[in-house]
């Protein structure tokens, strides 16, 4: 199979080259660049010598020479080519918002400024956390059009996190707090002064803090994997200085009956009935994701942390109890070019066709 990368020199893009290029079952690459049309990817991009040799097309020949098609595109530009390829039966997995919100148009024009080109496109469109939707994405690529709305990098991150205690009804009443930091390729290769080195080196910067339009789409994720009933959130994101890598921690408040049987806010010290309790509910973690490939819960007495996840598509899991024994914090870590973004939907492309999910994402993350 030919895999088509449109916007492949983007940071996201080459991360996509990069892993469909050790992909069992792909074939070949078809590239396309506006900024970069006619040279060629390893001209770009050095480190694909000996590795990868492809000439930049236009994203019309990516799609007429693909058997799949990715767009690292930034929002708003994709829906033409969201449309062509499902006129040519062509799989189409987008890591822009554009397909991430369903037939909600309100939400998206309201975060993103931008209405629907094509509305109808939606009902072929499915939300691409494989661990939330599996079933839909494969039901929906066994009718031979596609679209995937690849997840943004944060709301993997947490979502992934909060998910076993939101479907399993350890959440009570209150908000869900989500603080999360992220490496500086999230800002993708073209950025703001705020993201030059001299403005974010030596320094953890939170930013858009209670305006990040990430946070719908959070929302969202919590209240489908709540049943409908989403939490109250608040998320605040930071930007930290490393390359690559998310950290997001997450504070729900328990159920009353998760919740520890001494006084309220009264703080104990380690042990006891808070170990007793963090411990069963890791025993819910585990069983909840006995069965996912890429996620790591990992054991007591070990933080999750960004390092550890570098250049993989796993996501590594913590969790831990407030020493009130009323809030549970869980630490949930991705690399935000992989499992945030280019991984993931390599992961998707193979719950799509069929392949072993796990098939082109098989390295050991990179500690250093």
């Amino acid at each position: 199979m030919i895999a088509g990368v449109i916007g492949a020199t983007g940071y996201a893009g080459a991360e996509l080259v990069r892993l469909l290029s050790g992909h069992p079952e792909v074939k070949g690459l078809s590239l396309s660049s506006v900024s970069y049309e006619g040279d060629r990817i390893e001209a770009v991009y050095p480190n694909f010598l000996k590795g990868v040799s492809a000439a930049l097309d236009t994203a019309e020949g990516v799609i007429k020479n693909s058997g799949v098609v990715f767009s690292a595109l930034p929002h708003g530009v994709g829906e033409d080519y969201g449309k062509f390829c499902m006129e040519k039966g062509i799989p189409f997995i987008d890591l822009s918002a554009d397909f991430r919100f369903g037939e909600d148009e309100e939400t998206y024009t309201a975060w993103y400024g931008k209405p629907y080109k094509y509305p109808e496109l939606r009902s072929a469109a499915v939300y691409g956390l494989p661990e939330l939707n599996r079933r839909k994405i494969k039901d929906l690529a066994a009718g031979g059009r596609v679209i995937i709305g690849n997840p943004g990098c944060y709301p993997t991150a947490a979502s992934l996190g909060v998910f076993p205690a939101l479907a399993q009804g350890l959440g009570g009443p209150g908000t869900v707090i989500v603080d999360a930091a992220s490496g500086i390729t999230g800002g993708g290769r073209e950025p703001g002064r705020a993201f030059h080195y001299p403005e974010c080196a030596d320094a953890v910067i939170p930013y858009k803090v209670g305006s990040h339009r990430h946070t719908p789409e959070i929302s969202r994720n919590f209240a489908a994997m709540a049943g409908g009933n989403a939490p109250a959130l608040i998320f605040t994101p930071h930007l930290a200085p490393m390359n690559r890598g998310i950290l997001s921690t997450s504070y729900i408040p328990l159920a009353e009956s998760w919740r520890s049987r001494a006084v309220s806010g009264a703080p104990r010290p380690p042990g006891g009935e808070i170990e007793e309790k963090t411990g069963k509910i890791r025993e819910l973690y585990a069983a909840f994701y006995r069965d996912e490939p890429f996620i790591r819960l990992l054991p007591p007495g070990t933080a999750a942390a960004s390092n550890r996840v570098r250049q993989s598509n796993y996501c590594d899991i913590s969790v831990h109890l407030d020493q009130a024994g009323t809030t549970l914090i869980v630490l949930s870590a991705i690399d935000n070019m992989v499992k945030g973004a280019a991984g993931q939907a390599v992961q998707n492309m193979n719950v799509v066709f069929g392949f072993d999910e796990t098939a082109g994402l098989t390295a050991i993350p990179s500690l250093f």
